[in-house]
């Protein structure tokens, strides 16, 4: 199974970039970050009823009374993360950005595994584990501070700072609540879209509460220009919280997140330095990359840890 998962973590974590990305492009045309994370969430959740209801497994719902209260409220993590991502891959970059990302999963998925929290099979920390998640501290330093023409410490600019770590977090925080959750409905692709639907339903109730006047009406020329790959986001995301909540009861929190933090990490790398995915092309100069580095080298310490 681990030798399976490698590969297929590494893919699911460059999609997280493709997320971003598309998030970006469809909240500048529908004019509201809340708007955009709204709609790839119900488009998610859309996907994955649709899903289980191919496969058989939509008549698992029924057993969601009955699961335990907390085991729920997974789907927020989405919430928080995708918004998080509109609003920080324009200000700080992807390179940046997922750095971030990565350092706040990483330390959460440690301690999920080092405590055995929210039902994590508890896994003692080693030498290589705690070496690993200070390489991965050091690499995400040197990224942010590597990031040109911005001094770091920069009151704005700590607080997205701060968003970006606590929106990482989240993650497997989700992904250990949502295997819980799969373990109540004995239905991954029931539990992917219950939780897509609670993301859904939190983004609602956000949006009902921002200002109307700080929402702009989308127009038909601005959804003109969307890309057709604007629209996935919600099928990245409905790939990613349905692969991590399957996989962190067969390998462990911090493996599993070590997998797709990687495939982010190489993909944003890619994004910045060229400009793709119609996003601002950012140098990578030798610090930032030294930086990419030794954050992957924490991850690949935590892996083998």
């Amino acid at each position: 199974m681990q030798a399976l998962a490698v590969p297929f973590l590494l893919a699911v974590g460059a999609l997280l970039a493709l997320q971003a990305a598309a998030n970006v492009q469809l909240s500048a045309a529908v004019g509201s970050p809340f708007t955009a994370s709204t709609l790839q969430l119900a488009l998610g959740a859309a996907l994955l009823l649709g899903l289980a209801l191919v496969v058989g497994a939509i008549a698992h719902l029924d057993r969601v009374p009955d699961a335990p209260a907390w085991h729920l409220v997974g789907g927020i993590g989405s919430a928080v993360y995708i918004t998080a991502g509109i609003l920080l891959f324009p200000r700080l970059g992807a390179i940046v950005t997922v750095g971030l990302f990565i350092a706040g999963q990483m330390a959460a998925s440690l301690v999920l595994d080092g405590l055995g929290w929210l039902g994590v099979t508890r896994e003692p920390l080693g030498v290589a584990a705690w070496a690993g998640a200070a390489a991965v501290i050091a690499g995400t330093a040197l990224i942010v501070r590597a990031q040109a023409g911005r001094p770091a410490l920069e009151p704005s600019r700590t607080a997205w700072i701060a968003l970006a770590l606590a929106a990482g977090a989240v993650l497997p925080i989700q992904g250990a609540i949502n295997a819980q959750l799969r373990s109540d409905l004995a239905a991954p692709v029931a539990t992917g879209a219950f939780s897509f639907l609670v993301a859904t339903a939190a983004m609602l109730v956000a949006l009902a509460a921002v200002p109307r006047r700080s929402v702009r009406r989308p127009t038909p020329a601005a959804l003109r220009q969307l890309p057709w790959w604007g629209w996935l986001g919600g099928l990245c995301g409905a790939t990613y919280v349905t692969s991590v909540f399957v996989l962190i009861p067969e390998i462990g929190a911090a493996p599993t997140i070590a997998l797709t933090v990687a495939g982010q990490q190489i993909a944003s790398v890619l994004v910045d330095h060229h400009g793709l995915l119609r996003l601002p092309r950012r140098p990578t100069p030798p610090a930032r990359l030294l930086g990419v580095a030794v954050l992957l080298a924490g991850v690949a310490l935590v892996q083998l840890a």
